[in-house]
């Protein structure tokens, strides 16, 4: 039976953070912590498109978390039309990574519409070494 917790952010920037903790802190209490980091770089980076190109002032946007066996899975929802897309960023260019880095990072990435806004969710194969079951 696959673990799973899910929470509402804010648009607000210290969302980005408080994203972060909160899957660092499921994920530690779970076991799964092989891969932390990077499941933390790449729930940053989708979080932070939510923030600043899904989420529509006065919304919020979900960050579900879902864990069975040997895999982890982040999902970011969000109520803000347009599909997200890997971008080609020049050299010199301050963002526009934020989902080739996904793409590197996780072992499948990937968004679904909705009638109303869009889910973009990662996978990344982790192994529970610890926790307990929730």
């Amino acid at each position: 039976m696959p673990l799973m917790r899910q929470r509402f952010f804010t648009r607000r920037k210290p969302s980005i953070r408080a994203t972060r903790q909160f899957v660092s802190r499921t994920l530690s209490e779970w076991g799964y912590v092989d891969r932390l980091e990077e499941i933390q770089l790449c729930v940053s980076e989708i979080a932070t498109n939510a923030l600043l190109h899904g989420v529509p002032p006065g919304r919020l946007f979900r960050v579900r978390i879902e864990a069975a066996e040997e895999e982890v899975r982040i999902e970011v929802r969000d109520s803000g039309h347009g599909r997200p897309t890997a971008q080609s960023p020049r050299a010199d260019s301050e963002n526009g990574r934020g989902l080739l880095l996904v793409g590197e990072l996780a072992d499948a990435w990937g968004n679904v519409e909705h009638t109303v806004g869009k889910t973009v969710w990662f996978v990344v194969k982790a192994t529970q070494t610890q926790g307990r079951a929730q």
